[in-house]
């Protein structure tokens, strides 16, 4: 594999750029942006009834830990200015019922950047005509309800896993186990997100590959994002500095920006996949050996049912006359020069032909 190494970025660049991935990306970070405070709200309208499960105080400590990861990720005033305001704005509303169609109207707008994932994923695979446009954006919206469920569960016990582990540590342990935990908490909620990634890109697919081949992607676009964030924060931290500035749309271009390259690194993972399994194919899964072999029976069975012929091929039809006149012309068949007539009563006249004699 390491001598096609230079083939397989080569085949993943040139198909990325097949799929325009640059349009993609700025669709996504298009639908992310606007996805966010529905993704908040849903979120943490959630995590409300589950919160008493954790302790009192879980939604203010789930809310550190999203500006905690949010200021490792983004910049200063992108966090100041719209990721702080935001979660401020959803815990202000309270706990919104799952009924109310605030809610319901969050998960279709928040499920929107989830939509447009899945398209990138399963064109990346061009397999994104093997699922009806309309089926898909309600499967969107089915892995992103998913995702709110197993984000409610999951949220709390990563934002209280070091106070809980802490406390479930015997005394001895101490300094190193607080030490292990300060250094591998991050690591940790790292690989989970990458595990999340990864299980994206398998569900993603109709048809979708085994799930350990997926997990290089998953791995390429957390280096590619982590990377692109780190330099975009430079560069925005230097035109700070610098007085360059776009005014008020400053803030909004820089999360754009952040966004834009978050979408670029799902897709590069998902194109980087999809370029290892064209260069090494998997071996096909019971479950798609079965589907082809049903898949070719109907197609045979559908062949053989258009090669019957719509209407079958028939004589003239004889209508049958009197009995006794049929039993006649089979015992006195006619000659070439007679000309038959046939009588009222059903009988059989011969009668010469003027050109014989």
């Amino acid at each position: 594999m390491w001598s096609n190494l230079h083939r397989l970025v080569w085949r993943t660049a040139v198909k990325a750029w097949q799929d325009s991935i640059v349009a993609m990306s700025a669709q996504a970070a298009f639908w992310q942006t606007l996805s966010l405070a529905p993704l908040l709200l849903g979120l943490l309208s959630s995590i409300g009834y589950v919160a008493g499960w954790f302790g009192p105080d879980t939604i203010d400590i789930v809310h550190a830990r999203i500006i905690g990861f949010a200021s490792r990720t983004f910049s200063e005033n992108v966090v100041d200015e719209i990721i702080k305001p935001t979660v401020a704005d959803v815990l202000g509303r309270g706990r919104v019922e799952f009924i109310s169609i605030g809610f319901v109207m969050s998960l279709w707008a928040g499920s929107s950047a989830m939509s447009n994932f899945i398209d990138s994923i399963s064109r990346a695979h061009e397999q994104n005509s093997l699922r009806n446009p309309v089926w898909q954006r309600i499967f969107a919206l089915n892995v992103y309800l998913a995702f709110l469920v197993g984000a409610v569960f999951i949220l709390p016990l990563v934002a209280l896993g070091p106070t809980y582990i802490n406390e479930l540590l015997p005394d001895s342990w101490n300094p190193i186990g607080n030490h292990l935990i300060a250094y591998g908490y991050y690591p940790a909620v790292g690989l989970l997100l990458v595990l999340g990634l990864a299980t994206m890109y398998h569900v993603a697919l109709p048809r979708p590959l085994p799930w350990h081949r997926l997990i290089a992607g998953a791995l390429l676009a957390a280096v590619v994002f982590a990377v692109a964030s780190w330099i975009l924060r430079i560069y925005l931290a230097y035109v700070v500095k610098a007085g360059y500035s776009y005014g008020a749309l400053a803030t909004p271009i820089a999360f754009l920006l952040f966004t834009f390259f978050l979408g670029f690194a799902i897709v590069i993972g998902a194109e980087f996949n999809a370029t290892v399994q064209r260069m090494w194919p998997a071996k096909p899964s019971h479950i798609d050996v079965v589907r082809d072999w049903v898949s070719a029976q109907a197609d045979d069975i559908t062949g053989q049912l258009r090669g019957i012929p719509e209407r079958l091929q028939t004589g003239p039809i004889r209508r049958r006359g009197h009995p006794a006149a049929d039993a006649r012309s089979t015992e006195m068949p006619m000659q070439s020069g007679d000309i038959t007539e046939v009588a009222r009563d059903g009988h059989q006249q011969r009668s010469r032909s003027p050109l014989r004699r």
